[in-house]
């Protein structure tokens, strides 16, 4: 079954590039292609799409700003030129995100990250335990968030930040008191400020990790012990 692919790119050089780098895959079809997302929103109205390749800065309406007014998106590949949306774009749950100029091996392992994010999405769910999930208070609620979902915690003073997938909760907790929560083989504290979650990791170094092409600074004093457990999971 071809998997029907929607390019919206405001520049024709970008769509060409990914209009050759879609030929060379059977599997894929091109439905359309858009230079707005305006004219996207009306073609993903009008007809099916289980890909979407979606630039960020255009005229009139951003990408980003057009995958918050859909309901019920399609998987999303972001193509940008800019490094800094990355987590915004993460956390609206994208399959990758595409740096420009694409190549077509960077371009091939995101279309193998979508076809792994749909494998996932169709396999049946194992009954989760208590121990898949941790207990936040915020807002005057408890939140019970599965372990999975979370990409990094950063502390702000007398708060931390829970970035999840589709949101980010603010809670009065110290970083400290939540490290001590978290099962230390899936979560890794590498600053006073930061614990990030060990399978989001793309790439590190002696002095940062980064995520989804964001860098987090590695402490001084966490050093040694987030190179030595880094270094067991690579």
């Amino acid at each position: 079954m071809s998997v029907r692919c929607l390019i919206v790119d405001d520049e024709p050089l970008a769509i060409d590039v990914l209009k050759q780098h879609i030929a060379r895959l059977d599997e894929l079809e091109i439905v359309a292609t858009c230079n707005n997302a305006i004219d996207a929103f009306q073609q993903l109205r009008r007809q099916s799409v289980d890909l979407l390749l979606l630039d960020i800065q255009m005229p009139e309406m951003t990408g980003l700003e057009l995958l918050q007014t859909l309901q019920n998106p399609p998987k999303v590949i972001l193509t940008t030129a800019h490094r800094e949306y990355a987590i915004e774009g993460f956390e609206l749950d994208v399959v990758d995100y595409l740096l420009k100029p694409i190549a077509f091996d960077r371009f091939l392992k995101a279309i193998d990250k979508f076809y792994e994010s749909r494998r996932t999405a169709h396999a049946p769910k194992p009954a989760e335990s208590r121990d898949d999930f941790i207990n936040i208070h915020a807002d005057r609620k408890t939140y019970q968030l599965p372990l999975d979902d979370i990409i990094y915690i950063a502390s702000d003073r007398d708060y931390i930040r829970i970035v999840l997938p589709d949101k980010s909760i603010f809670a009065k907790h110290t970083i400290g008191s939540i490290a001590g929560q978290l099962p230390e083989d899936r979560f890794l504290r590498i600053h006073r400020s930061y614990i990030v979650a060990l399978r989001r990791i793309e790439s590190f170094d002696n002095t940062m990790v980064e995520i989804g092409k964001h860098q987090f600074p590695i402490g001084r004093n966490y050093r040694e012990l987030v190179l030595q457990q880094l270094a067991k999971n690579s």
